[in-house]
């Protein structure tokens, strides 16, 4: 199928329901009927002609079948019909996402053919499962939301932001508080290893919590310790909790970041692969792009130097007892991210799309001091294009590995971002796999 035929869009069945396979000679009504196009039925079968009936809110027919009556009919001839997307990394559960007003339709999703977001990830986010589910109930919102535990947020809630191990009381709060989570509808618990506090969980505490997760039913999903240089290190923790716990293993965004480490990719997936072998269930997600995005502060400081609060921050990076060994850690991750972009900035918004480097040039600063003063007073989100194009297409083509945006709910606007939170699906649909023909569109 030619990209001009698919559009670059799949025609997407926005609705909840269990699809009925009909191939029987009974003329089936509709109120809506998407005709004659080319079904994708999500299963990695190979497509079929046919079409798809709708009446109320359930698919009542796929496939080939004599047709009733109709209300209305689309005409898919030349277009794919698939079920709709699951985004199984999103933030929208931030406060100014998906229950902001203007946001609840989700409607930068929903034109990527996404029906449904995974939130509470990276260990932020909603930690109130039941509350947030009931502020989605009472409001409405235009899309499906699966909430995970955000370990970090309910660590914090706990312990603060502070470098400790909790004590074995609280463990057993953080504990009960996974059991309450879950029994109000989670799907399991997020960490995210690089953002404090969730850094601060070692394995015992995180093997503990996602053990309450599996003896529900759920998932301990990660964004792991490091994606650089000690990648490969960072899988081997995530397997072992899920070893330790007995909960399903989901890797968050699977990649590896800055040249040096490109390739090493591959010798992750080995280990999942094994783990599977060993009968573990280990799955993984990914956004097709070549940079990434985050706080400028997570990708320039090591969590030691992010503990408490932002005056105790900016505090610890004025200090000049402190500032040395500050520099060597900015150095080396500047070393690694040769081109970072400021996305949004709230006390230099002319910063925004414009590189580090060149900031401190024109600020006429050495690019690890501009970034250590910076960093001192604000906390800006940026983009690290560090990825491999090589490593995102291999990773991609693993059956075990699904699309995801790590993006999240957005009204129109001029504000800089990562195009993730918009083209996700569509360039992996429209370039990789129709364009590219890097895996197949099945």
């Amino acid at each position: 199928m030619s990209l001009t035929a698919v559009r670059t869009l799949l025609l997407t069945l926005f609705l909840t329901g269990q699809a009925i396979a009909a191939e029987s000679s009974a003329p089936v009504d509709a109120d809506l009927l998407l005709a004659g196009g080319t079904i994708y039925d999500g299963t990695g079968a190979p497509p079929r002609p046919g079409s798809v009936a709708i009446r109320g809110d359930r698919i009542v027919a796929v496939g080939e079948f004599a047709v009733g009556e109709a209300a209305r009919t689309i005409d898919c001839r030349g277009l794919a019909i698939a079920p709709g997307f699951i985004d199984l990394h999103n933030h929208s559960d931030a406060e100014d996402s998906l229950l902001a007003p203007g946001n609840r339709v989700g409607a930068n999703f929903l034109l990527q053919g996404c029906t449904t977001l995974v939130t509470g990830n990276c260990g932020g986010g909603a930690a109130d499962v039941e509350a947030y589910y009931r502020d989605l109930e009472e409001g409405g919102v235009g899309i499906n939301v699966a909430q995970l535990i955000p370990h970090g947020a309910v660590r914090r809630q706990v312990l603060g932001n502070r470098r400790v191990d909790p004590t074995p009381e609280q463990l057993a709060d953080l504990c009960s508080r996974v059991d309450r989570g879950m029994l109000a509808g989670a799907w399991g618990m997020s960490t995210g290893l690089i953002y404090v506090p969730s850094s601060y969980g070692s394995v015992d505490e995180l093997a503990a919590m996602s053990a309450r997760v599996a003896a529900h039913g759920g998932i301990y999903a990660s964004h792991i310790r490091s994606e650089d240089n000690a990648f490969l290190e960072a899988v081997d923790e995530a397997l072992e909790i899920g070893r330790r716990s007995g909960a399903p293993v989901h890797v968050s965004h699977f990649k590896v970041c800055g040249k040096p480490y490109w390739g090493t990719v591959r010798a992750a997936a080995r280990m999942i692969e094994q783990a599977r072998a060993a009968g573990m269930t280990v799955t993984a997600d990914q956004y097709p792009y070549l940079a990434t995005s985050t706080s400028l502060g997570a990708m320039m400081l090591p969590s030691w130097a992010r503990e408490g609060s932002r005056d105790e921050v900016a505090a610890r990076l004025r200090d000049p007892e402190q500032q040395p060994q500050l520099r060597r850690e900015i150095e080396q991750a500047l070393s690694e991210r040769p081109k970072i972009h400021i996305v949004a900035c709230r006390t230099h918004p002319e910063y925004a799309g414009r590189e580090v480097r060149e900031l401190a040039a024109a600020a006429g600063l050495d690019v690890v001091e501009f970034v250590l003063e910076f960093l001192a007073e604000e906390a800006p989100s940026a983009v690290n294009f560090a990825l491999d194009e090589a490593d995102v297409r291999f990773v991609m083509q693993l059956p075990w590995v699904a699309t995801a945006s790590d993006g999240s709910v957005k009204a129109p606007s001029d504000a800089a971002v990562h195009p993730r939170s918009y083209g996700t699906f569509p360039r992996k649909v429209g370039y990789y796999s129709v364009r590219e023909n890097v895996l197949p569109l099945e």
